[in-house]
């Protein structure tokens, strides 16, 4: 080995020796840029190759397929942005997604001929699924809503880039030719992740409650009809009795005090109440 003099008598370090370029891999993939695109596939296959040259449980073998797992990165963050329209944080989908990845990555044969992306896609997509289906979902829903979900979250994607909107509802229908009603069925299904507590203070809502936002039967609304009705009939009563009426259950005077008020007997006024009683129930207009 060759040691350099530096000036002023000081040796320089030795190089460090320079791997075949049969063993030089990168540890880490490099970005893309205008300038430098990396053939991700190409690359994959190439770690694949060298990966199954490689005795299992090696540092060599580690570095590989740690390679792997890092430039297929973003097929992972394809498939957790399908998911994105489920209020569950994307780090965490994107981290299943990954031991998904892992998965497929420990399990693909290169010798079969199929591009990884290809055979990773559903492996990554079916560890996402389990994941919400067993860990997120508090709340049961069909099997057959689930797996419709899936379709109508990938219709829903697909018409929003094509009409620059919101699709809807019967737009999504005869994308997929299933009924309106499924997809109804299935766009509420795809929300019930969460049971939420009625007490549960909601940021979005200055602190409230639920509870505190739900309406309530208001007891006085099943009288309203009945005052409205009252009321005309009342207009129809002579002026006497609609005032022996406005004294009795208005002022909540007795027959006496009426009788006193008014000047007439107290058996007197007790009549025209029987009298106009069986009026106002026959909701008859009042005849003199």
């Amino acid at each position: 080995m060759v040691v350099k003099q530096a000036p002023g008598g000081a040796q320089e370090d030795p190089a460090p020796p320079v791997a075949p370029p049969e063993q030089a891999l990168p540890e880490q993939t490099p970005p893309s840029t205008e300038g430098s695109r990396v053939d991700v596939r190409a690359l994959t296959r190439v770690l694949f190759e060298r990966l199954t040259e490689l005795p299992p449980g090696t540092p060599e073998h580690e570095r590989v397929r740690d390679a792997l797992i890092e430039i297929n990165l973003p097929l992972v963050r394809y498939a957790a942005a399908r998911f994105r329209g489920r209020n569950e944080p994307m780090e965490d989908v994107v981290q299943v997604g990954t031991i998904g990845l892992i998965n497929a990555i420990d399990r693909f044969d290169l010798s079969r001929g199929v591009q990884f992306p290809t055979y990773a896609l559903p492996t990554i997509l079916g560890e996402i699924k389990r994941y919400f289906r067993d860990n997120v979902r508090t709340m049961h829903v069909p099997r057959r809503l689930q797996e419709l979900w899936v379709q109508v979250s990938g219709a829903m994607e697909e018409l929003t880039v094509t009409h620059g909107r919101q699709p809807r509802v019967p737009e999504i229908a005869a994308c997929l030719r299933i009924p309106e009603e499924d997809v109804r069925a299935c766009l509420d299904a795809g929300r019930a992740y969460n049971a939420t507590s009625l007490e549960a203070a909601q940021e979005h809502e200055g602190g409230l409650a639920l509870l505190d936002r739900l309406g309530y039967e208001d007891s006085a609304l099943t009288h309203v009809e009945h005052r409205d009705m009252v009321r005309h009939l009342l207009v129809q009563l002579p002026d006497r009795e609609r005032q022996i009426v406005m004294l009795r259950f208005f002022g909540n005077l007795t027959q006496s005090q009426i009788s006193t008020e008014l000047g007439m007997s107290q058996m007197h006024v007790s009549r025209l109440l029987a009298r106009i009683f069986a009026r106002l129930r026959s909701g008859n207009s009042w005849e003199n």
